[in-house]
């Protein structure tokens, strides 16, 4: 009777299984390398705007582009996305997410360049009042 209940038990341990367990997680490794990269595209803007290297228009062109391999290599080593994770799901979502935010963001700068242009000059409404 208590080798039965012993098998009893052993069945109710099975809780702990994951399913879908045959996609990578990363290795300390490919975290210690994410955290490196993440260090140095950071520590290179940093020091750019810092020691005034570069003018300032080059300066912002060159830290939006470190910003967007940053975001690549934290979605690569951090968040393990791929064309393989989630059955290529989370790949097409962030691509949609992506499309999304490149129309509102060009929509926007557009309407706002086109109320800057037809806005009246300012020596047009002194003489008015």
């Amino acid at each position: 009777m208590s080798a039965e209940a012993h098998n009893d038990h052993a069945v109710d341990h099975h809780h702990d299984d994951h399913h879908g367990d045959d996609h990578d997680h990363g290795s300390f490794k490919t975290y210690l390398l994410g955290f490196f990269l993440s260090v140095v595209l950071t520590a290179i803007p940093f020091w750019l705007v810092m020691t005034g290297a570069l003018p300032a228009a080059t300066t912002g062109l060159i830290i939006t582009a470190f910003a967007v391999v940053q975001i690549v290599v934290h979605m690569i080593f951090f968040l393990h996305m791929n064309h393989k994770s989630e059955g290529g799901w989370n790949m097409l979502a962030l691509i949609f997410t992506i499309v999304v935010v490149v129309i509102a963001v060009a929509g926007s700068v557009w309407v706002m360049y086109h109320l800057n242009v037809n806005m009246m000059p300012t020596h047009d409404m002194q003489t008015m009042g």
